[in-house]
């Protein structure tokens, strides 16, 4: 998709369809007033005779537009303006571009980065804008026989009524395609039911990825032979009871004009298929277990999204992917195995195996003294139960990575809410019979499943992002979200920003 931007009078742009943003009961916006001034007030009247109402979300066509060098009109509602926030804002969009993607046109031009929001500038809302039309054309329909239109949209002008806020709205409408691209591409992993999405399909993705990036991407992928070499038998344990081999995915992107600048790693928890293992889940929804790599779509997105916009930062991407199935291989509950770290661990259940292949993917990472390690995981129901299906849980060893990480999802508008990681949780972990338990009861079952991974994290600066309750939607709606890839992409561009700005101290 293409993001022009252009500046000048709105009424001489030539377009299948100008959207107009309006406030409810406020007065019209810059490029509303001039095309309204334009058409003989044919906004105006529609608003005064009570026609359109600006209630938030609302959308109307007007296929005619005497008076204009557009053909159609489209208006969105906004509606209160002491109400309108960046939710709101995005909600608007959303509805705009859902809008446009049904209707018979290749572009579109819209005027959404006049709308006054407290703290935002105009490259964050062409970034919103560029990330909505990406939300709003993506289909999941691969396996559908009969597949709904594809919508023409390829390409939305941003109307920018000061030239000198065009260069904000081209870079960021330029950052918000590649991130729309990325959320997408992790909707798709996110959806791929387990059948297809195996670990042995995420290697095949990532080399896939590696080859198409023109050398920017290196990938290496562990199998099973090379992880029992290494030593990495928590991991292992997980797949033991599949027909699917386990696998170690590591996606190395050198941005930085220092190759040996320490890099940001992300790991990404991949059960491609989640039945619980010998700890079975029940019947009722685990269809939507196919939704447990998330943190490793999330993972894929967010590289996909650095490729697109190149930031100067080196980045480590691992994933580890493993599918946890019951058979007479499969690890039982009370089986101690031993980790790549060398700490024993009892498994009292194994339906928390996400824990399990990421302490591995965490020890790995230790060898390429990371200046940061972030971890994202479909990990636990408890995240649900204490933050809902909005904010992502977040938990660190590090409080400086915390509150960037917090800043990051502000940024980005792909919020977390930071939980304690205290001492006093680690007890709930003790075992008789080995050094740590992989659960510590019902009580605080996301901090202390952060608290198993911080045992395995105690060499750099790590954070968790807990994402069980924000990476997918059940019911009607159902299907992968595509988040953190918007959180993640800003905190790797926000410590590009950093390195800028040591360098210009220095």
């Amino acid at each position: 998709m293409e993001f022009p931007v252009r500046t000048g009078n709105p009424a001489k742009v030539e377009s299948a369809c100008i959207v107009i943003p309006v406030f409810k009961e406020e007065a019209l916006l810059p490029t509303a007033s001039r095309l309204d001034d334009a058409s003989e007030r044919l906004l105006a009247q529609l608003l005064e005779r009570g026609d359109f109402d600006a209630r938030l979300g609302n959308v109307q066509l007007i296929p005619f537009a005497p008076g204009l060098s557009s053909e159609r009109l489209l208006l969105v509602g906004l509606g209160k303006r002491e109400a309108c926030q960046e939710t709101a804002f995005r909600k608007a969009l959303d509805a705009a571009f859902t809008a446009l993607a049904g209707l018979p046109v290749d572009e579109a031009a819209v005027a959404f980065t006049e709308v006054p929001l407290a703290d935002r500038d105009t490259a964050w809302k062409a970034r919103m804008v560029a990330e909505a039309a990406q939300r709003a054309l993506y289909r999941f329909d691969e396996f559908k026989s009969e597949k709904a239109p594809a919508s023409r949209l390829a390409s939305v002008t941003l109307l920018v009524n000061d030239s000198d806020d065009a260069a904000a709205a081209r870079e960021g409408a330029r950052i918000g395609d590649a991130v729309g691209r990325g959320i997408n591409a992790a909707r798709t992993l996110g959806n791929l039911p387990g059948n297809v999405c195996t670990p042995s399909y995420l290697a095949e993705r990532a080399e896939a990825l590696g080859e198409a990036s023109g050398g920017a991407l290196q990938v290496e992928v562990l199998d099973e032979e090379a992880l029992e070499a290494l030593g990495a038998h928590s991991l292992l344990s997980v797949g033991r009871g599949s027909e699917q081999p386990s696998r170690l995915i590591v996606m190395t992107y050198q941005g930085a004009e220092d190759a040996d600048e320490a890099p940001h790693v992300l790991v990404g928890k991949g059960i491609t298929f989640d039945t619980g293992g010998i700890s079975l889940k029940p019947g009722e929804a685990m269809d939507e277990m196919k939704f447990d790599m998330c943190g490793a779509a999330s993972v894929f997105g967010t590289v996909e999204a650095v490729l697109g916009i190149r930031p100067k930062v080196n980045l480590v991407a691992i994933v580890a992917a493993a599918e946890n199935m019951p058979d007479g291989r499969a690890t039982r509950p009370g089986d101690i195995i031993r980790t790549l770290k060398g700490l024993s661990v009892e498994v009292l259940n194994t339906d928390a195996e996400g824990r399990l292949v990421l302490c591995d993917a965490l020890t790995y990472a230790e060898r390429f003294t990371p200046a940061s390690v972030v971890d994202i995981a479909t990990l636990t129901g408890a995240c649900i139960i204490a933050l809902g299906h909005h904010a992502t849980g977040l938990l660190a060893n590090d409080d400086d990575l915390a509150l960037d990480l917090l800043d990051a999802g502000e940024a980005a508008w792909d919020r977390a809410w930071h939980l304690p990681l205290w001492d006093e949780y680690q007890e709930q972990l003790d075992s008789n019979f080995a050094d740590l338990a992989n659960i510590g009861g019902r009580p605080a079952g996301t901090i202390t499943a952060a608290c198993f991974l911080a045992r395995f994290a105690d060499s750099f600066p790590w954070a968790h992002l807990d994402i069980a309750g924000t990476a997918w939607s059940s019911g009607k709606q159902k299907g992968a979200s595509g988040r953190p890839v918007g959180l993640l992409t800003q905190y790797l561009l926000d410590r590009e920003a950093d390195a800028v700005v040591e360098t210009e101290a220095e």
